[in-house]
Order: C-alpha cells, then sequence, then structure tokens
C-alpha cells in the first residue's frame, strides 16, 4: 500500500518514470518536538523543502512528528503548524497545494515518552517497509528539545530506535550544547555512550546561511585574488558583527542562565571566524579537511584577557527579569545584552590582526555582517570625478559579507572595485544593479562588485538538506565544539560576570557602546560614564542598584568615594594636556569646602604628569578671612596641593578677601580687582574648567538660597552672605560660571542623597536652589556623584 502511493505520487507529480520505476531506497525522518516554537517556524518548513528537492531523486521519505503530548493534543497542535508550509515562489499554486497534500499524507504524530513508544516506532517503521518491498537508507532523528532531555531520548533511540545494519543514523542536536566547557565535556560524553561521532550533527543554524555558508566556496574561487592579500601585511581589521533591535522579554529564563557571549559569540561569531581565518584545504567540499583545518585554527587564537572585552546591559532588562523570574525590586543581574571582543591569532598570517567580534539585543538597528578592510597606503592628489572614482585606489578597500537585515536588506557580498572583481558561482548568485541610490558603510554601491543570491534560501532549509546528503562540514563537531568552549571560559569564568555598562537602548545609546582599540586592549570611548553600582564590602546582589547614565540631562559619572575622586583627578589631568598644547596655558577655577580635599590629595600623585608650570590655579569663591586662617578655602588649597606641586608662584591666584588690613570691605572693590585679573589673564574671562560643589541647602559656590544678588546680572565676582558662619564671602556670580568652557560638579556623601534627590528632579530654580541655574553655555557640564550621595 505504502510503496503503490509513493510511486503512483511519483508519477502523478510529473517526475521522470526512470526514476520512479526503482527507489533508491527510504528514510524516516523523526522530529521530536514537532509541537514547538522552532518546528512551527524553521523545521517543518525545512523538511518540507527537503522533500520537495528529493523526492524526484528515487528515495522515498515518511515523516513522523514527536513530542511527549498525547495523540489528540499533539496532533491538533502539529498539523496547525503544517498548515502554514509554503512551497517557492516559482511554483504554482494549484501544484503547490498538490505538494502539500502528498506531504501532509507522509507525516504523522507520535507520542515518544517511554522506551517502548520508541520501539514501537521502531516496529512500525520495518513492517511497512518489509510490506512494501522497500530499503531502508537511514533514519534522521531531529531533537528540537532541551538539551536536559538529550540523554534519555539518546538512550531510548540507540536501545529500541537504531535503523538495521547498512542503514545510516543521523542525529542533530540544537544548541545550547553546554554553558561552559565542563558542561559541554559532560553532555559530549553522555552522547558519546550511544552515538558514534559520525551519527552526531550539531546545528549551528548561522553555518546556513547563505552568505556564510559562501564565505569558504568564495575564498576557493578567488584564491588567485585573495592569496597574495588575505594576511597580516594587507588586513587591516575585521569586524564580524550581529546587531539586534529586541529584547530579551519572555526569554529572560535563559538570558540569565546564557547572556550574550554564551548565546551568539561563543557560537556563531566564533563559526565564522573559524571560516575566516582557517587555511583552506585543497578541497572544500571534503568535510575531514574542512573541519581538520577549521580544529587547527582554534589552536591558533590567543587566550581572552579582561582587556579583551567591553560590556553592556540595555537599560529595562532588570525590570524583565523581576517581573518573569519573579524577583524583588532590588534584585540586580550582572547578565550582559552587549559585548565587544577583539580577538587575536597566534599564527605567521593573522599576527597583529585585530578580529572585533559585536554583538547585542536593543541596539539601533538589526543587521549581521562580516567586514574585512583591507591597508591603504595610497593618498590622491588630484580631486577624483564621478566618472573615474568607483575604482580609485584612495577609497577604502573592503570585502564585506553582509548576512542579512540593515539598509540593504538581504544576503550578499561585496567587493570594493578597487580591490579585484570577484569570481562567483553562476546561476546561485547574480549581480546587484537595480540599488543604485543604496549606501553601505559611508560609500555607494556603485563602490562595490555587489552580489545577491538569486533565490534567499532558508538556513534551516539549506542545514537540513546538508544533513540529509550528510555534509558534516556545516556542523559543530565534539572536537571543535569543546576548543570553542576552551576559547571562551577563561573569560567566562572571570570575567563575564562584571558589571556591564548600562544603556537605553535603541537610538538613544548614541555613542554610549562605541569602543576603541588602544595597544592591544580595548575599551569604551566615554570612559567616563560609569552607571552600575558595584559590590562594596562583601554586598549581596539584591544589595546592587541601577543607576541612569544622565544627571539633569548631562554627563553623570559615578563610583565609590575614592574611585570618583581618583576618575576626576585623571579626567583633569587629561583636559589640562590637552588645553595646554592647544593654547599654551590651563586656567581651573577651584571650589572651597570640604569635598575638593581628597581631590586635591589625588592631584599631588599626578604631580609629574600633570602640566603644572602653565596651570593657573583660581578660585570660585572664598570666605572672608586672613589667608592663613583654618576656614580659608585658599589656606586649604594651598596646604593640601599647592605647596606639593611644582605650579610657579605668578600662577597662584588668591582671592583679594584681605585687603588694606580688612576683611571683604565694599570700598576696596575686592571683586573688581578680581574680576580685573581675571580679564588680563583668561581668554575671554571663560575659564578652561570650573570646579563646583553641591551644599546640603542647594547654594553652589557661595551662592545660596533666595539671594538678591549673584543668580542674575552681568557682575563676574561679588560679595555674597552666608546664613552659616563666617556669614561673608566672596564668589563667582552664577553668570560668569556659566562662561566656563567645561564646569564639573563634585557631591560626596550620604549627607547628600537627599538634596542630590531634589537636585535631579528640579527644573531651572536657581532661586530655590542655586546649583539648578548652572548651565554653562557651551554644553559642557559633567555631574560627578559618588554612590552614597547618588544612592543614600
Amino acid at each position: 500500500m505504502f510503496r503503490r502511493m509513493i510511486l503512483s505520487l511519483v508519477f502523478f507529480l510529473g517526475i521522470v518514470p526512470s526514476m520512479a520505476r526503482e527507489s533508491r531506497g527510504h528514510i524516516s525522518v523523526v522530529l521530536l518536538g514537532a509541537t514547538g516554537d522552532l518546528a512551527k517556524k524553521y523545521l517543518w518548513q525545512g523538511l518540507f523543502q527537503l522533500y520537495l528537492d528529493e523526492v524526484s531523486n528515487g528515495h522515498t521519505f515518511t515523516f513522523h512528528g514527536a513530542a511527549t503530548a498525547d495523540l489528540e493534543k499533539g496532533r491538533r497542535l502539529m498539523y496547525g503548524h503544517l498548515k502554514n508550509l509554503a512551497c517557492p515562489l516559482d511554483v504554482p499554486p494549484d501544484r503547490c497545494a498538490m505538494l502539500k497534500d502528498q506531504f501532509l499524507r507522509l507525516t504523522e504524530y507520535r507520542q515518544l515518552k517511554t522506551e517502548e513508544d520508541y520501539a514501537s516506532l521502531n516496529r512500525e517503521i520495518r513492517t511497512v517497509l518489509d510490506q512494501e518491498d522497500l530499503e531502508e537508507v537511514g533514519r534522521i532523528f531531529y531533537f528540537s528539545v532541551p538539551p536536559f532531555a538529550y540523554g534519555e531520548i539518546a538512550r531510548h533511540i540507540n536501545s529500541s530506535c537504531r535503523p538495521p545494519t547498512g542503514a545510516w543514523l543521523r542525529v542533530v542536536l540544537e544548541k545550547p550544547f553546554g554553558q561552559d566547557l565542563q558542561s559541554a565535556q559532560q553532555l559530549a560524553e553522555e552522547l558519546k555512550t550511544f552515538f558514534k561521532e559520525e551519527e552526531v550533527y550539531r546545528v549551528d543554524h548561522y553555518l546556513g546561511k547563505q552568505t556564510v555558508a559562501h564565505i569558504l566556496p568564495f575564498r576557493d574561487q578567488n584564491r588567485k585574488h585573495l592569496d597574495p592579500i588575505w594576511n597580516r601585511h594587507h588586513v587591516e581589521r575585521v569586524e564580524i558583527v550581529l546587531k539586534e533591535t529586541v529584547d530579551v522579554k519572555n526569554r529572560t529564563s535563559f538570558y540569565e542562565e546564557y547572556g550574550v557571549i554564551r548565546d551568539v559569540l561563543q557560537n556563531h561569531l566564533t563559526e565564522v571566524l573559524m571560516l575566516l581565518t582557517m587555511e583552506l584545504p585543497a578541497n572544500v567540499s571534503n568535510s575531514e579537511d574542512v573541519l581538520r583545518h577549521k580544529l587547527q585554527t582554534f589552536a591558533s587564537l590567543q587566550g581572552l584577557e579582561r582587556s579583551s572585552i567591553v560590556l553592556g546591559q540595555y537599560e529595562a532588562y532588570n525590570s524583565h527579569v523581576r517581573e518573569e523570574l519573579q524577583k524583588g525590586q532590588d534584585y540586580f543581574s550582572r547578565t550582559p545584552t552587549f559585548a565587544g571582543v577583539l580577538v587575536h591569532l597566534d599564527n605567521l598570517r593573522w599576527e597583529g590582526v585585530p578580529f572585533i567580534l559585536t554583538s547585542g539585543k536593543v541596539l539601533d538597528e538589526r543587521v549581521g555582517y562580516v567586514r574585512v578592510l583591507f591597508k591603504n597606503r595610497a593618498y590622491c592628489t588630484q580631486h577624483e570625478t564621478t566618472w573615474d572614482a568607483k575604482e580609485s585606489q584612495c577609497k577604502p578597500k573592503q570585502l564585506i559579507f553582509y548576512i542579512g537585515h540593515g539598509e540593504l536588506n538581504s544576503p550578499a557580498i561585496l567587493v570594493s572595485r578597487n580591490l579585484f572583481k570577484p569570481t562567483m558561482p553562476q546561476g546561485t548568485w547574480k549581480e546587484l544593479l537595480d540599488r543604485p541610490q543604496l549606501r553601505l558603510f559611508g560609500h555607494s554601491i556603485s563602490d562595490y562588485y555587489a552580489y545577491v543570491p538569486v533565490a534567499d534560501l532558508d538556513a534551516y532549509a539549506v542545514l537540513i538538506s546538508h544533513i540529509y546528503h550528510g555534509k558534516k562540514e556545516s556542523f559543530v563537531t565534539t572536537e571543535n565544539l569543546l576548543a570553542a568552549w576552551g576559547f571562551w571560559n577563561r573569560l567566562l569564568t572571570n570575567w563575564v560576570n562584571e558589571v556591564p555598562r548600562v544603556y537605553p537602548g535603541g537610538q538613544e545609546n548614541g555613542h554610549l557602546l562605541d569602543f576603541e582599540i588602544i595597544g592591544g586592549e580595548v575599551s569604551f570611548v566615554m570612559k567616563e560614564t560609569l552607571e552600575v553600582m558595584d559590590a562594596k564590602n562583601g554586598q549581596t546582589p539584591d544589595q546592587y542598584k541601577t543607576i541612569q547614565s544622565r544627571f539633569r540631562q548631562s554627563r553623570l559619572i559615578t563610583a565609590w568615594s575614592e574611585e570618583l575622586i581618583a576618575h576626576l583627578a585623571a579626567d583633569i589631568e587629561k583636559v589640562a594636556i590637552s588645553t595646554v598644547s592647544r593654547s599654551g596655558s590651563f586656567h581651573v577655577a577651584l571650589s572651597g569646602g570640604s569635598s575638593p580635599l581628597a581631590l586635591f590629595k589625588q592631584l599631588v600623585l599626578h604631580h609629574y604628569g600633570f602640566p603644572w608650570r602653565h596651570t593657573h590655579l583660581w578660585l570660585v569663591d572664598e570666605r572672608c578671612v586672613p589667608l592663613d586662617d583654618p576656614e580659608s578655602n585658599f589656606g586649604n588649597l594651598y596646604e593640601h596641593l599647592i605647596r606639593h606641586v611644582r605650579v610657579p608662584y605668578f600662577n597662584v591666584h588668591p582671592m583679594p578677601v584681605h585687603l588694606n588690613r580688612r576683611l571683604c570691605v565694599e570700598e576696596d572693590k575686592g571683586p573688581e580687582l578680581y574680576a580685573n585679573e581675571i580679564g588680563a589673564l583668561v581668554a575671554n574671562a571663560s575659564f578652561d574648567l570650573v570646579l563646583l560643589g553641591l551644599g546640603a541647602d542647594g547654594h553652589t559656590a557661595s551662592l545660596f538660597p533666595h539671594s538678591s544678588v549673584g543668580l542674575e546680572g552681568n557682575q563676574e565676582v561679588i560679595f555674597t552672605e552666608s546664613p552659616v558662619k563666617p556669614h561673608q564671602r566672596m564668589t563667582f556670580a552664577l553668570p560668569f560660571i556659566n562662561k566656563a568652557r567645561r564646569v564639573w560638579v563634585l557631591v560626596m556623601g550620604k549627607g547628600k542623597h537627599d538634596i542630590v534627590t531634589v537636585v535631579s528632579r528640579a527644573g531651572n530654580e536657581p532661586k530655590k536652589w542655586p546649583i539648578s541655574g548652572v548651565n554653562p553655555t557651551s554644553g559642557q557640564i559633567a555631574w560627578y556623584v559618588d554612590y552614597e550621595a547618588l544612592l543614600g
């Protein structure tokens, strides 16, 4: 009956009779997890495509959908998935309907839970084939189930459902293949007791994507062009990127266990790295040679260090975790959702070439690509005209394997016209000629030889076809799996749980996740942004809190007090050096109070690197006391900084509060004298940096709430009254502070938490809170706030 049905289908579908007269054998496909999401989205469609591709070649098929659900429920779910099968675009609708109908007739649902269930399936397959006089060629078991179920299913297949002698068995496994090196080894050892290595096909669906699958063939077909330049002498860097716009909502249980490195980098991007860097075998169609060369490349990877990686986490991640995993409001996860990793290889071909692997969730675009940038020493003196610019040697030279999505929204291979015209296979790839306005990586598409697939093929359909044909090079062997885990294991063990940088998501990320390579190390460009509170004194994770990366719509730098002061001192030194190199001198105005004292001591440690000889020290405010009085701001500045560093005497500018043997008398015109001195020495009376503090009542400098002077107007330096002794002060006026090129505000201590909370929500109300009126015309304001002040 079964054989007559198969043969009648072959004739009915118009297949060549000579092929139908004698079947080349029968294949049974068992899809475990047939009612699941992966089966619904990809696997059933891939199996249907296999049937369409191979039924005309003389093989016959049956498809068994299996799950643990009972027959009624399982059939309902599985056949609901099968309703969505689609034919290629070139198949007419009526023919497509017939093909789908025949595929459904060859497909049945089975409940597989016990060893007897597997034994029953085995008996049925053999009975039907014996009755229909068909020879069994092989069986495919596709494990679309969680890894914890692999062991039991493997034992049942091995003991009760293997094909007869002479037929092959192919067992297909979906990632994750372990969580680290140890768990991957344990899983591999368990499977090894039931299956031979040649029977196991570990799926990394990225290897089925058309562009990724063509990397090795492309390198092989273009050897004459690539061999001379595929090395450290010509390649500047290589970028391997997978960016996503979606979050991990409804997947947080998985993501808390795996994170972005285990989810994407350890498998997808590492496999692509191998395809790019492995030595080409003489025959890229030989699976054993390809896998052996790939394994050799793993051995040349340099070990990862903490300086090899930057980590991030999108802002809403913790709220998703708390909601879905029922965690408390103070729960904080360190799981990274973004990673940028710098990889080097220690071999003659690639020594010194940076390979940059990047992936993340909630980024600005969805795109995947490999970008090989070649060194370019050409400089064109002549202005390039449009007719000869395409192949100009001055343009960037790059080879791009565009995996999908993004602006191009299609798999593609692009080669700069000033590199070479590639050889591409006829019939499967075609030149892209119909999108002249498109720009990629800052250049017109016309600057590239661009090729796209003739037909878009789903990655799973490609891989299922390769399983059927036994193409092991498209899958992850045990040796390669353990080599990959071995490479990533040190990083995952030691550093993946460090505090990640918080980013808002999408376009709002701005340059927050930009990173740079300096001296073989990778770090964020915006080093001053530290958004997440770290542990201290053995605190447990539920005491962590996430901190916004902005404060009053301006930059926020936060850390424990000692780290914050070190950070601030380093930033001041950096600004001083760059300002002196540009203009010859650095003018900084410093506030009084207790907070800056620790900073002064830290700046002393920068004695030899800091350009003290070209630095002018000014005061933002001063108490009306003698300069040697313990209350004097200048006295503290002298005691803790000036006397320890080699700043020239004439570069020190105390406020003239003590004139004519009296303190802060209007007739002595001290504020005018100081303003005139500033005007004579400071260009445009605009300081390079003004450092302020914050009082518990919202005052800054010596500008106090409800003051009648200093909050507006044209005055630069004024006398003011403090509500606490000593009452009289001299201070910069608020409009004068706002003339500075940069204003930084330092706030430390638990006692400042309440005012920090108020100010974080306040508008521009300097009468109530003078600090809220600090808004330099340059826009360069930053808040250095320690954890105690920020979080209480």
